[in-house]
């Protein structure tokens, strides 16, 4: 089986966030099982720079503003990458989705538009390459546009997952840009790829996406309530048969505390004692003083109130008093970022951050802290807590999404069956988070009942073993129900009528499926590079299913952060909850 993946990042050569881990590990742990994977990436400068020698190169021609080619080549960990190459769109150093202002770049509709224009002609087998894949599985809003451009083809093509990480984070953009992606006009409405009056990169693949998933059972429950549905959950609710929660994994090869390179001591189950020495290393960067009985807590994060980090600051006070200290590696919000230093120069040895990211001292907390401490107001499902466990260190969560899936509460009845794994705590307050401190400050005061919750935790299979095995069962099951139309001709054009949920201020008439509106195409030449063979370097006239860039530039923005959402109008007739989401709303508190 053959699955092509279309990510925006990929560990180890770029990283943002659980995405990268997803898309870098899933490829190494689906092989065993028969399912070949090849990941569609953007070529940032980072990307192309952790390429390994040898990349097959492919001249795809003019798209959304300059020369567009691709790479087929190899990774570290046997990656195997096509890369997406465009430097107009793709060569700026740093963070991939925001300019130096930390703004999100305002030609992202651009860049991750051909994201999933590529990723379509791949999975038409319009590029004159042998490999086709039978499945294109699309990751967050960045591939969104990916299902529905395939859908849009009107010819045989590959069934669609679409994988929701965070469904906080949308691509929306002005509706000025649908001539410039070559998207079919009448389909910018409800029952299409319009979300609350703009270009919805995550909408259109929720809609016309085969399957959905998200990174975890309870994530998948709770994006169908208006609490959590961030206004889509109508949709949501409505493709509910085609929903999984499959729940992540990490790589247990890379995350593996008897190996790690970047602890001080290595350790493993049976010797937790070492544990010891990889503490007094943290202490030290952090300024935090060398007490060896003090609860040593940690944050790894992107300091956001989605995380809850503002709550970690109100209830620091109770850490304190418990004789306990805190060690914070991340970035992101300077209101919250400033609340740390302030409380670093208030409680010198007891408080120290490190701003930024730093995987060698990531992996060093989680080797040497006692816990970490993960307070999200709402949560996919998140890493973090899955490398505390393999390294023995105490998840403190709250209760939400991946968090809850994750974790075993150690009340007192996990405790007497040696089950519990953590801590977890609700509702999500900032003296709910102070009572679970608490608690975890009075286990740490029993020696013998924290090595036991220690032991349990390093017992946990994290690895992605078993949720390569529900991901190929997805694949499978969707080309079973397809089979029939990717054997025989074209597809029937689908019905999306039982995707609809009526508005209740207003029906629609019935309208044309999108397939059978064309967008304009141009002819493009693929040209191999010097280093293939002459025979396999004649030139290829394809049709592009984008269309030419004849309008003048436009300007819109992506939301790429979670406080741009919702957007300040909606369409009307969006949903059955249109009237109560038209309003704006934060994450759940």
């Amino acid at each position: 089986m053959r699955v092509l993946s279309v990510a925006s990042e990929i560990y180890p050569l770029n990283k943002t966030g659980g995405l990268a881990d997803v898309a870098g590990a899933l490829p190494g742990a689906s092989a065993p099982l028969g399912v070949e994977v090849r990941t569609l990436v953007p070529g940032y400068p980072a990307v192309l720079a952790g390429l390994a020698p040898g990349a097959e190169a492919v001249e795809l021609g003019e798209a959304m503003g300059g020369p567009v080619g691709s790479l087929a080549a190899r990774a570290e960990g046997g990656l195997e990458l096509l890369v997406l190459d465009a430097p107009h769109l793709y060569g700026r150093p740093g963070n991939p989705y925001l300019g130096p202002d930390r703004r999100d770049w305002p030609d992202n509709f651009r860049r991750y538009g051909l994201l999933g224009q590529v990723a379509t002609e791949i999975g038409l087998g319009r590029l004159g390459a042998a490999w086709r894949p039978d499945v294109v599985h699309a990751h967050d809003w960045q591939g969104g546009l990916a299902p529905a451009y395939l859908d849009f083809a009107g010819e045989p093509r590959p069934g669609t997952v679409l994988t929701v990480h965070n469904l906080a984070f949308q691509g929306l953009f002005d509706p000025s840009c649908i001539d410039e992606l070559g998207l079919p006009p009448h389909a910018f409405q409800v029952e299409g790829y319009e979300s609350w009056g703009r270009v919805g990169f995550r909408k259109a693949g929720l809609y016309y996406a085969d399957r959905l998933a998200t990174v975890s059972p309870t994530y998948a429950q709770e994006i169908q309530t208006e609490a959590a549905g961030m206004g889509l959950h109508g949709l949501l609710r409505s493709r509910s048969a085609d929903l999984v929660g499959i729940a992540n994994g990490i790589d247990d090869q890379v995350w593996n505390p008897a190996t790690d390179s970047h602890l001080a001591a290595p350790f493993d189950a049976s010797e937790p004692a070492r544990r010891a020495a990889n503490r007094l290393v943290v202490q030290q960067p952090f300024s935090l003083a060398p007490h060896p009985e003090a609860l040593l807590c940690t944050v790894v994060s992107r300091l956001t109130e989605q995380k809850g980090l503002d709550l970690l600051l109100v209830a620091l006070p109770t850490l304190l008093d418990h004789g306990g200290q805190l060690a914070l590696l991340g970035s992101r919000e300077p209101a919250i970022e400033a609340g740390f230093r302030a409380a670093t120069l208030a409680h010198p040895g007891r408080v120290g951050c490190v701003f930024g990211y730093d995987e060698p001292l990531s992996h060093l907390l989680q080797g040497g802290a006692d816990a970490i401490v993960v307070p999200s107001r709402f949560e996919p499902y998140g890493l973090t807590q899955l490398y505390g466990l393999r390294y023995g260190t105490i998840p403190i969560v709250a209760r939400v999404g991946g968090l809850a899936d994750a974790v075993i509460d150690a009340n007192e009845a996990a405790l007497d069956d040696g089950v519990a794994t953590g801590l977890m705590f609700g509702p999500v307050t900032a003296t709910g988070l102070g009572f679970a401190l608490a608690r975890a400050a009075a286990l740490k005061a029993q020696p013998q009942v924290w090595r036991g919750l220690q032991a349990r935790a390093m017992t946990r299979t994290v690895s992605w073993q078993r949720p390569a095995q529900h991901y190929r069962t997805l694949y499978r099951e969707l080309l079973v129900t397809r089979s029939p139309a990717t054997t025989t001709g074209g597809p029937p054009c689908r019905s999306r009528r039982s995707r609809r949920h009526p508005s209740p201020t207003r029906s629609r008439a019935p309208r044309a499926c999108a397939r059978r509106c064309g967008s304009s195409s141009i002819p493009i030449t693929l040209r191999t590079s010097s280093s293939r063979s002459s025979t396999a370097s004649r030139a290829t006239r394809v049709r592009r299913s984008w269309s030419a860039a004849t309008a003048a530039t436009t300007t819109a923005r992506s939301s790429r952060s979670s406080s741009s959402w919702p957007p300040p109008t909606a369409s009307a007739g969006y949903w059955s909850a249109r009237a109560a989401c038209s309003r704006r709303r934060r994450p759940p508190a």
